[in-house]
């Protein structure tokens, strides 16, 4: 299950690359002095958060290799809190009315030039919301991996202290120990056949 989870955060790390290289935004500006240009907004533009998640994924794939119980929980409660700053960029991308003013702020235009029409690109955002569903996806299989290794190291020693127990009777308990089964046989005695009220004399 483990990896599993770490092919998924390591897809979702790749995921975020490509989303990054994407344009998501595109705007018109024109100064009145010359034609129209047009003006591409990357996905590392549109937020720049996305290829420092981006890293974080990696360096948590990585970091499963070597936690386990609590750190193993507290790393899937990290990486499902990055899902949520993953699928934002692209969330806001569908929900923002007019992505020009902030893309033109992104470019450092003025405003004021903006012409035309702004064309939005959803493949990026797309991609990153899908990136943000992989890591939560992850993240639950890194807790429930948590959640297993626990229980398994308490199954563990339940069966450690039963067998304890079970050594400590054989060797204070009823039963004799070996020094005590040589003596008995010196002596000419069956030890196998001793009663606890006395003992019994070999043939």
């Amino acid at each position: 299950m483990i990896r599993v989870a770490q092919l998924g955060l390591l897809a979702a790390a790749a995921a975020l690359w490509v989303a990054s290289r994407l344009t998501w935004v595109e705007v018109t500006t024109f100064d009145g002095l010359g034609p129209p240009k047009t003006h591409a907004v990357s996905g590392a533009t549109w937020s720049t958060a996305l290829l420092p998640l981006a890293l974080l994924l990696v360096a948590a794939a990585v970091a499963t290799l070597a936690v386990r119980g609590w750190p193993l929980r507290m790393l899937a409660v990290l990486t499902a809190l990055a899902s949520a700053g993953m699928a934002y960029p692209g969330i806001a991308l569908w929900v923002i009315r007019d992505a020009a003013p902030r893309a033109a702020r992104l470019l450092e235009v003025p405003v004021a030039e903006l012409g035309g029409d702004t064309q939005r690109h959803y493949a990026g955002a797309v991609i990153a919301v899908a990136a943000a569903v992989l890591t939560l996806v992850s993240a639950v299989l890194l807790m429930r991996s948590a959640g297993r290794d626990r229980s398994g190291a308490a199954r563990f020693r339940r069966g450690g202290a039963g067998a304890g127990g079970r050594s400590g009777d054989d060797g204070t308990g009823s039963s004799l120990s070996a020094r005590e089964l040589w003596d008995a046989l010196d002596a000419g005695t069956d030890p196998t056949r001793d009663t606890p009220g006395g003992e019994t004399k070999g043939r």
